[in-house]
């Protein structure tokens, strides 16, 4: 199956956190877009990984991505090795997509920073013919993503770039508190942790707002480059 979008994050949340009102607006424009988790965020203090699980099915329909995957790698614990590549460029060549999306290249979480270097290397090398892998005892072919962006997540790093996400804030929301052991709850039992807050998820519209403001419009994403970005035309931008 081919995809136009690929969006990885190192736990599951992490896309609709970093990019989900994207996501929505690419989706409906006809798009087919799927996300990779590379953990199961089995570390995180509030709820359990089986819970998460449920939790990222529900966010993924709310999305409507077309498919989503979880790597199962060890949540704080993976690294940036040939075992753990070959995983992802099975992922790329799996699903040929033409974007990739991956986590921050700084961050608070270190394995935000580690699964954005983990990804885009995987990109480059899955690109090799040299380098063979197969899913389902089936070959693969090479497969390079033509663009590799980076969504922004707890630091506020400037972006190269900012989509206007006007209309699909309210759908990134619904997918976010689909996780709902993670997220605030007034009610909850939980330990409180940096993202259980209700200052938390206010400062993710507000930050939203705040880019919007900046490009013009309601809301706004912001990604970062790997590489210079082109235009056909000075008219391409908004």
């Amino acid at each position: 199956m081919k995809l136009d979008i690929l969006a990885f994050g190192a736990h599951p949340d992490d896309v609709e956190l970093g990019c989900g009102a994207t996501i929505a607006k690419e989706i409906s424009l006809g798009k087919k877009v799927g996300i990779v988790d590379l953990t199961r965020g089995e570390l995180g203090t509030r709820g359990s990984a089986d819970i998460r699980d449920t939790e990222a099915a529900n966010a993924a329909e709310i999305l409507g991505v077309t498919i989503r995957e979880n790597l199962r790698f060890r949540d704080g614990f993976f690294v940036n090795d040939e075992k753990h590549q070959l995983e992802i460029i099975k992922m790329i060549r799996k699903y040929k997509p033409e974007i990739v999306l991956c986590n921050a290249v700084d961050d608070r979480h270190i394995d935000h920073a580690k699964g954005s270097k983990l990804v885009s290397d995987a990109c480059f090398l899955s690109g090799l013919r040299r380098i063979e892998t197969e899913v389902n005892g089936e070959p693969q072919e090479a497969w390079r993503p033509n663009l590799v962006y980076h969504y922004i997540q707890w630091k506020n790093i400037e972006p190269d770039f900012v989509v206007d996400v006007t209309g699909f804030t309210d759908k990134k929301v619904e997918a976010i508190m689909a996780y709902s052991s993670q997220f605030y709850e007034p009610n909850s039992t939980e330990p409180i942790t940096p993202i259980a807050t209700k200052n938390f998820m206010e400062s993710l519209v507000y930050r939203s707002q705040d880019l919007g403001r900046l490009i013009g419009t309601d809301f706004g994403e912001g990604f970062t480059v790997e590489r210079y970005l082109a235009v056909n035309s000075l008219g391409d931008l908004i």
